[in-house]
């Protein structure tokens, strides 16, 4: 049995052990769904003032809801749309400071009040994406998508 814990630290320090934690929780495992349904809970628990973690994948046109933590989400995102669409279409991690001042924001859960959306990119070709959101603004920086990018290629090196 796998037990997480949150990490403390510096956010540095901080997404080292989730990687740690990651890669125990995907070892001896390669289905795609089961990892992510692992480090959305993982980032979920594992980082402060985090109100949604979760996958959408590529789906035709369109992200597809898939394994996350916390309220219900909308389920399908037109690429190009809303926060994960325009990631998903410059691939490219966009850091939204204030979601409220983002054109086109899509708000699944009203309390959102900045997000980091990172692309799932194997070999240039998009796989969807990893949404974060939190109900404090500028919760998210470059460390933050730093540590979630190495997150994010973690899932897709560990997953079929």
């Amino acid at each position: 049995m796998f037990a997480a814990r949150r990490p403390t630290g510096t956010k540095q320090e901080i997404y080292r052990e989730l990687r740690l934690q990651a890669r125990g929780l995907f070892e001896g495992e390669r289905d795609a769904i089961a990892n992510a349904a692992n480090l959305a809970a993982l980032i979920y628990g594992g980082l402060e003032d985090v109100n949604w973690a979760g996958f959408y994948f590529l789906k035709g046109e369109e992200l597809v809801l898939g394994p996350f933590q916390g309220q219900p989400a909308c389920v399908r995102i037109p690429v190009g749309r809303g926060v994960c669409g325009t990631a998903a279409e410059r691939r490219e991690a966009v850091i939204v400071s204030d979601v409220q001042k983002f054109s086109g924001h899509i708000a699944c859960d009203t309390a959102s009040r900045s997000e980091v959306v990172v692309p799932l990119l194997r070999t240039g070709r998009l796989l969807g994406v990893l949404d974060l959101d939190s109900p404090s603004r500028n919760r998210f920086g470059e460390e933050d998508r730093a540590g979630l990018e190495i997150l994010a290629a973690l899932w897709i090196q560990s997953s079929d």
